[in-house]
């Protein structure tokens, strides 16, 4: 059903190499991939792409229609002075009705060239660097923004993910989640973290975050945010999915610029190293649901050589300390209508797809009910039993640690590669799921992150980017309607004009 393009014109590659002072043992989330986004720049009916990159160059890409692309990064005014970039958001932020570009820096631990990107649109396929002047320019590790109108003052406001560089060795069991960023006991390069709520006024975004009851700690580890209206009371909620250690995170609005974290009010468990979430209505009965990724591989080989689960006293420890019941697996939380929210991943089907990271729900075959698309791989098993029980040797560790490019790579070779094939999962109701990904042609093993889907060609079902690191990005062609003849609405949303007095 989905058909790789392979001369469309989109010629990215994340490519990530562990070098001398830049690699996996400095930056704890150096395999951590890109993102992708689509949406229309030029306003002429036809979704555009940008892929962003950690290494080296992010890319903008023109959609001309057919599946053909044009490369127009550099005529667009994209700059490549802040490396590291990870998730990219289309938006359009000044209320002019052209869509903006926000890109996410994180990483580069030595140097701290980790500025946010802010890109204005000129309306002539030029963007102008902008960040500073709407408050933009944060130097944090961040791995995502969504801008939404939290306030409903009709401008787009802005909550920012960062995931934490503190070492988890450093924090020991303690919960130090409403522990404000600047007095957490560590070095000033390990600031950064944490969540962060942005109000736009009238086109400068100043914090709000303890105000209005976002955890801005260094303890979260956020990999993924997702807005939507959980409750139906007509204001958007947000769930932030949390890597390892730190629980996530679900803000419900209270309507007063506010919001509660109420996720263990309405969740009885968790994904434990949350990587990817999405919201979306997956039983059709009018309220939202929640799938969050993990690192559970449902192939039992890899269940039984990447990595120990939990003894009871780390799982009763962290219980103690109010980390919550995390689990490693996968969660959907289906919405109960009333405030709560209970687990069906293992009798979904959709509990276990490896080590994951981009978590979409859409509609794949134009049926009416929402799948699933989960992005899969890492680019070295670093939770490998045996290269755990070699790297903790303390020679070994000090040879990776010491800075010469030899001993960084005389460790790297013994960590296995393993490229895998992404998962797809077809709705078949009643919350049950079908492993679709041979039958619909996801068989193409891969370090895949982000992902994200349109209708490329306007031919009514939605087709699909993914950013893959070390490989070149898939595009995907989807040909259910040739198929199924199912049918589609299109529907195109003007809002209203916000005007801006700087």
């Amino acid at each position: 059903m989905f058909q790789l393009v392979d001369d469309s014109g989109i010629d990215f590659n994340n490519k990530v190499i562990d070098q001398k002072y830049e690699n996996s043992f400095f930056y704890r989330n150096y395999y951590n991939g890109g993102g992708v986004a689509i949406a229309d720049i030029n306003n002429d009916g036809l979704p555009d792409v940008l892929l962003t990159s950690n290494m080296g160059e992010n890319k903008l890409y023109l959609n001309k229609g057919n599946f053909k692309f044009e490369d127009i990064s550099a005529s667009a005014g994209l700059k490549q002075d802040s490396m590291w970039s990870a998730g990219v958001t289309l938006a359009d932020i000044d209320g002019d009705g052209w869509l903006d570009i926000f890109i996410c820096n994180a990483g580069h631990m030595k140097n701290g060239n980790r500025i946010n990107k802010l890109y204005i649109n000129n309306h002539n396929l030029t963007f102008t660097e902008s960040a500073a002047k709407y408050g933009l320019n944060i130097k944090a590790y961040t791995t995502h923004v969504s801008f939404f109108d939290y306030d409903l003052d009709g401008d787009l406001d802005c909550f920012m993910i960062n995931n934490s560089p503190l070492p988890l060795n450093n924090l020991g069991y303690e919960n130090r989640r409403n522990l404000p960023d600047a007095e957490w006991p560590v070095p000033d390069i390990l600031k950064g973290g944490g969540d962060h709520l942005f109000q736009n006024n009238n086109g400068l975004f100043k914090e709000v975050t303890l105000a209005a009851g976002i955890h801005g700690t260094l303890l979260s580890f956020g990999l993924g945010v997702s807005v939507s209206d959980l409750n139906n009371d007509g204001y958007p909620d947000v769930y932030v999915a949390n890597d390892s250690y730190e629980r996530d995170y679900m803000y419900i609005n209270q309507k007063d610029g506010t919001f509660k974290d109420i996720a263990e009010d309405c969740v009885d468990q968790m994904s434990f190293s949350s990587m990817g979430a999405d919201i979306a209505d997956v039983n059709n009965d009018g309220y939202n649901d929640i799938f969050t990724t993990d690192m559970l591989p449902g192939e039992d080989y890899r269940l039984k050589t990447l990595g120990a689960f939990d003894n009871i006293d780390l799982y009763n420890k962290r219980i103690q300390v109010g980390l919550y019941r995390q689990f490693m697996k996968n969660c959907l939380f289906v919405n109960n209508k009333n405030g709560q929210f209970y687990e069906a991943a293992n009798y979904s089907g959709v509990s276990a797809t490896d080590w994951s990271w981009g978590a979409l729900f859409f509609d794949a075959d134009n049926d009416g009910l929402n799948d699933i698309y989960v992005c899969n791989g890492i680019n070295h098993d670093v939770t490998n039993l045996d290269f755990m029980d070699f790297f903790a040797n303390e020679l070994i560790q000090n040879m990776a640690l010491s800075g010469h490019k030899e001993s960084v790579d005389s460790v790297l070779m013994h960590i296995p590669v393993t490229p895998v094939a992404n998962k797809a999962f077809h709705n078949n109701g009643n919350l049950s799921f079908s492993d679709a990904g041979e039958l619909w042609g996801f068989s193409q093993p891969s370090f895949s992150n982000g992902a994200a889907y349109a209708d490329l060609d306007n031919d009514g079902d939605l087709d699909l980017i993914v950013n893959n690191e070390n490989q070149a990005a898939f595009v995907y062609k989807n040909n259910s309607r040739e198929g199924n003849k199912n049918n589609y609405i299109g529907i195109m949303l003007r809002g209203t004009k916000k005007m801006y007095l700087r």
